[in-house]
């Protein structure tokens, strides 16, 4: 038997840490995670489907690493199972679930630890639902060093190389600071006016609807494609329908980044033909647009619904 694969999940502002086994139910993206760390993230907190705690993980790897083993239901996995998923996500669960979904397993928080995962489950959903104070993840092989660095992948040509060293240098300087564009945003700085009778909450609210999904199935969705053999000619059609539309959109209301570089991306695909540079492009544009959308969620005027609550189940 191989030696298991520990790592350190910590939360220094928090002054929480616990030690979790990577397992082989999924040795090949245990793997990937385990050949990217150290790494910090801006940690998150499911917002729907209970006591789960999730962060982007800087691991292009994991947006089309096939399952070798899946389970049908995650909400009924021991707590503290920790699972990879294709939205780019390192989750944990901690608690009750209500979600129900399959879901990819890679590893399991020491019983040990478990109390600790919990008090930083509570804290963190406080973070994020109320005081908008950041809490940042670490990870990090156990007993090793911390540290952070994003991967960054190489293309064949020039200029669309050139493209991902802009969108890297970028979402460098976004991951554990909140874009300014996103702050200036939630606090009511629009540039555009959007937002009909000045309102704030309605392009915040439109803005978290076309960031997650462009992130997660439209860029996201054109990595797996790739890697799932989709010809080049429908591989560039597809990223025309799917990106176009919402990258001009946020870039009305207020993300202008997003939508110069969309534009650049536009510019170029008609121009990459070479599959390896199509997918290291998307790949760079998936991880920054997921990276914008966890800060997103981690701003958002949540606790304005504090007074709607759903009604208990009727005995």
């Amino acid at each position: 038997m191989t030696n298991p694969k520990r790592v350190e999940i910590g939360w220094p502002g928090l002054g929480i840490t616990v030690t979790a086994e990577l397992d082989e139910r999924n040795a090949a993206l245990a793997q990937s995670l385990w050949d990217a760390l150290p790494y910090r993230s801006l940690q998150g907190h499911a917002l729907v489907a209970g006591h789960h705690l999730y962060h982007v993980a800087p691991v292009h790897g994991l947006l089309h690493q096939a399952a070798t083993y899946k389970v049908d239901d995650r909400r009924f996995e021991p707590d503290g199972t920790i699972f990879a998923s294709r939205l780019q996500h390192l989750g944990i669960k901690y608690g009750e679930l209500t979600e129900p979904m399959p879901a990819t397993p890679i590893g399991r928080i020491l019983p040990d630890d478990l109390d600790s995962l919990v008090e930083a489950g509570h804290a963190v959903w406080e973070a994020v639902y109320t005081t908008k104070k950041p809490v940042i993840a670490e990870v990090r092989r156990a007993g090793g060093a911390g540290g952070h660095s994003l991967p960054r992948l190489k293309a064949r040509d020039q200029e669309t190389d050139a493209l991902i060293g802009d969108l890297h240098a970028e979402t460098e300087r976004n991951w554990l600071e909140p874009p300014q564009e996103l702050v200036d945003l939630h606090e009511g700085r629009i540039p555009s006016g959007a937002g009909s009778f000045q309102t704030v909450l309605t392009t915040v609210l439109f803005v978290n609807g076309e960031t997650r999904p462009l992130g997660y199935a439209s860029y996201g969705g054109l990595v797996r494609a790739a890697y799932e053999n989709m010809s080049l000619e429908a591989l560039r059609h597809m990223a025309r329908l799917l990106i176009a539309t919402p990258g001009e959109f946020l870039g009305y209301c207020g993300l202008e980044k997003v939508w110069s570089f969309t534009q650049r991306v536009l510019d170029r695909i008609d121009r990459i033909d070479d599959r390896d540079d199509f997918v290291a492009l998307m790949a760079h544009m998936a991880l920054y647009v997921n990276c914008l959308g966890g800060w997103n969620l981690h701003l958002f005027p949540w606790q304005l619904g504090d007074h709607l609550r759903r009604e208990s189940a009727v005995a």
